[in-house]
């Protein structure tokens, strides 16, 4: 053996000192409030992107936005960090071109997802205009990449909550063609477990519901109706109550029950046994957020009775027994209730409802397809 051999170095490769780069660690990101579920939302295109600002606005932090378009999110209110362009020039009202742009860039939108989410949290929550180009054509492959992201990250549920918002009908036909081709891939989805809850945020529904609304405040009044609802139940699902609690576990029953739908009932009269009952049975129908469901296949709801503490002190427990068992009488056979009843910090008495297990809403879907001119 030379002596060459005797003194080889023990090492291989002489590694110059190159600057490493810092490790990056996926911490949890932390919302602004206590609530029962840690939620984060990812909004596609304008619609679905508003709905996501909304909920940024009012302190969940695990939110993000994409889009097609890069003009579309200069006015999105999340941070620059928190939008993603994919595309070049929008859609078009195109669900098949945005479908194309969103598998050739899955990964890179999953990875987006990642960084904005961070750990810890519970569901993801896709939220999509329905109507769009954008949203339409991302709507199923985002569930799908929602779930892979939940699975990676060992999350409690691999199901994914979904908010669409429908488009008004006078958005005209085309419109009309998407909203009805995502809502019913929606459906299905929702049929196979991998959607829960699915929200239906129907804009002309709501456009009924606030007549005197002009353009400006019409889609800010709209979001909030749904995102404020939500919030809602997710915040008092961990409030104590002098009276009777609505809790987590509630809650869960409902969000893992498919379609679900809310709706918010002023009472302004209560000195009789019946006049909130009254109230639910008349106001309710009129009151939710979707058209085209019937509270009759329900099978599961949550029912907040928030008032001041005067107008508590006044009710009688029998009057809000019977406006529980308003509701009840109002679902299909065999339902569950679950009820909590909290002193508010306004002089007035709201009955707040989210009802789920509902079946199709196909009054709706009937609605979109006539309007699309859409063969039977």
């Amino acid at each position: 053996m030379s002596d060459e051999t005797n003194n080889a170095p023990e090492f291989d490769v002489n590694v110059p000192e190159i600057p490493m780069p810092e490790e990056v660690v996926n911490q949890e990101i932390a919302d602004d409030f206590q609530a029962g579920f840690k939620f984060a939302f990812i909004g596609s295109g304008q619609g679905g992107s508003r709905l996501a600002a909304t909920f940024y606005k009012m302190g969940y932090k695990r939110v993000c936005c994409i889009n097609t378009a890069e003009q579309d999110l200069t006015h999105i209110q999340v941070p620059p960090e928190r939008k993603f362009c994919f595309g070049t020039g929008g859609a078009g009202k195109n669900p098949a071109v945005a479908k194309a742009l969103m598998v050739e860039r899955k990964e890179d939108v999953l990875d987006f997802m990642r960084r904005s989410f961070g750990q810890g949290f519970e569901r993801i929550f896709v939220c999509v205009g329905a109507g769009g180009g954008t949203g339409a054509g991302t709507a199923v492959h985002l569930v799908d990449t929602a779930v892979e992201l939940q699975k990676a990250l060992r999350c409690p549920t691999e199901k994914v909550g979904v908010i669409v918002a429908l488009p008004k009908i006078s958005e005209g036909k085309k419109v009309s063609v998407n909203a009805y081709n995502t809502l019913k891939d929606l459906l299905f989805l929702r049929e196979k477990g991998v959607i829960s809850p699915l929200i239906i945020c129907d804009n002309e529904k709501i456009g009924k519901m606030y007549p005197s609304l002009s353009v400006d405040p019409f889609w800010d009044t709209a979001n909030m109706s749904v995102c404020s609802l939500l919030h809602l139940f997710n915040t008092v699902s961990v409030k104590h109550s002098h009276y009777s609690s609505f809790d987590v576990n509630d809650l869960k029953t409902v969000f893992d029950s498919g379609l679900i739908t809310f709706g918010a009932t002023p009472v302004h009269k209560w000195t009789d046994a019946t006049d909130i009952s009254y109230a639910v049975r008349n106001n309710l129908k009129n009151n939710l957020l979707s058209g085209g469901v019937d509270l009759a296949t329900g099978s599961v709801a949550g029912v907040v009775i928030i008032g001041g503490v005067s107008v508590l002190s006044s009710i009688p427990q029998l009057n809000l027994d019977h406006a529980f068992d308003q509701l009840n009488r109002m679902m299909k056979p065999g339902n569950t209730v679950h009820r909590g009843i909290y002193r508010g910090n306004k002089d007035n008495l709201v009955v707040y409802t989210v009802v789920g297990g509902l079946a199709d809403p196909l009054t709706k879907l009937d609605e979109l397809k006539k309007h699309g001119d859409l063969p039977d």
